[in-house]
């Protein structure tokens, strides 16, 4: 076995609370991922912790011009100002190719040759949609070519009386587990396109910018077993997990882009965080409706009580001129 240097330590060796929120520049904010920023700032801000901003801009297919602006300007006309130099994924290739050495030494992936339409014609079904059969586990059938490389779920680094099973507490959500190898399946880490997966990009930033808990939507409850796993593999730490409720339209579908969910204005962002703070059962009081963003915000860090939303995972939105009511 080859030698590899240690992954990037933490930026800071303090275990004081660090929070982040990673966008994608894929568009502008909407309403529902200005709520997840928003609870994960309070909860950093209500424990006196550092809240950072990662944009997750690997995705270079799907990355929009001035995205990035749009995204931190919507950030700052609500006062969810970051603590510390922004990171770019996009920046930090050299450290998620050197997290890939570290799993290919160790023999926890191999390279798929496997198409998605032939994934998709497995019968195997899961949590999270197809299961690969893991048709390359063994190795590549003669005459087909490496398009990606997956991560072997049956490597597990803490096995014994568990069989396998990725436990974790969430702290709204509760006790979540998750058998990866049957309901999740051997998942790609580097894509058929050449770039890094974001299941291994999210944790090795992560752990180099030291984050102690991730507040983010519950539409990803269910990555959050596939990312202890690979931070058990990499021996890396595994932060606190709190997973908000995730706005919905009025059909049940998400808010985002794909189902066409307006941008968050910042023409009035009195209202706007009124709004959020209405979503996340935070009850602000009547006056503050003639108050500044500044006054709202204090009051929403001083008074968070993310327990309200205890065991919801996610609640409809109306909309009405790209505004959400409650």
């Amino acid at each position: 076995m080859r030698k590899r240097q240690s992954l990037p330590k933490s930026q800071s060796s303090n275990s004081h609370y660090r929070g982040r929120f990673a966008p994608s520049p894929t568009g502008p904010l909407h309403f529902g991922s200005l709520v997840a920023a928003l609870g994960s700032y309070l909860d950093a801000k209500h424990h006196r912790g550092k809240w950072l901003v990662r944009i997750e801009d690997l995705d270079t297919p799907r990355t929009v011009k001035h995205a990035v602006d749009e995204i931190l300007r919507t950030l700052e006309a609500h006062t969810l100002h970051w603590d510390e130099e922004i990171v770019y994924q996009s920046r930090r290739a050299a450290a998620y190719d050197q997290a890939l050495l570290r799993l290919k030494d160790t023999g926890t992936v191999y390279p798929c040759c496997c198409s998605r339409k032939e994934i998709a014609d497995s019968a195997l079904h899961g949590i999270d949609g197809q299961i690969y059969p893991g048709t390359c586990r063994m190795g590549i059938p003669d005459g087909r070519e490496n398009r990606s490389w997956r991560v072997r779920t049956d490597q597990y680094p803490h096995s014994g009386k568990d069989d396998g099973i990725v436990k974790f507490d969430d702290i709204l959500q509760g006790s979540i587990e998750l058998q990866l190898e049957n309901e999740i399946g051997d998942f790609v880490i580097k894509r058929s396109d050449g770039l890094i997966a974001y299941q291994l990009a999210v944790v090795v930033d992560d752990a180099f910018q030291g984050i102690t808990h991730v507040v983010r939507g519950s539409d990803l409850l269910y990555s959050t077993p596939r990312q202890i796993y690979l931070q058990q593999l990499l021996g890396l730490p595994t932060p606190a997990y709190m997973h908000l409720p995730i706005a919905v339209n009025s059909k049940g579908d998400k808010l985002s882009k794909q189902t066409l969910a307006p941008p968050a204005t910042i023409d009035n962002a009195v209202m706007t965080l009124l709004q959020a703070l209405d979503f996340l059962r935070q009850q602000p009081p009547a006056e503050l409706h003639q108050g500044s963003v500044e006054e709202i915000m204090r009051w929403a860090v001083q008074n968070w009580r993310p327990e309200r939303l205890k065991n919801c995972r996610q609640l409809a939105a109306k909309l009405n001129e790209g505004l959400p009511h409650g």
